[in-house]
């Protein structure tokens, strides 16, 4: 099953989660600032990242700038644990959407990126369908 990880507030969310809907792609929603990950939770998407956590956090946020600012704090030199401390305390340090499953990862929304949670046999339909295209 896949898993979405939403801030209401966020467009990105609303777009992810509207494409999973159109393409019937079933999915677990959770809000993470109404319901926050606990640190089991952040290590299994840590896991999933190619780049560690730099994948995951959000250098934008408001929360990241007065942790890395005000309070002189380098999320680069602390533990991993750490930093799973934080993300658990500070929920709007993630960037989202989050999307994923036991193997795949999406951060954020990325329209070309989120097709790899399409099932196979559709993907490779799309693929016949664009090739017939442009071979007409």
């Amino acid at each position: 099953m896949l898993n979405l990880y939403v801030a209401p507030s966020s467009a990105s969310s609303r777009k992810a989660r509207g494409w999973l809907k159109a393409h019937n792609i079933p999915f677990r929603e959770r809000n993470i600032n109404s319901k926050p990950l606990n640190a089991d939770e952040v290590k299994q998407i840590l896991r999933l990242t190619e780049n560690g956590s730099s994948d995951i956090i959000s250098t934008r946020s408001n929360i990241y700038k007065k942790l890395t600012r005000k309070l002189h704090m380098n999320l680069e030199d602390l533990s991993l644990s750490q930093l799973i401390s934080l993300v658990v305390k500070y929920p709007d340090l993630m960037r989202r959407p989050i999307i994923f499953d036991n193997k795949r990862l999406e951060v954020g929304y990325n329209e070309e990126e989120i097709r790899r949670f399409l099932p196979h046999k559709v993907r490779m339909a799309e693929l016949h369908h664009l090739e017939a295209q442009l071979d007409a």
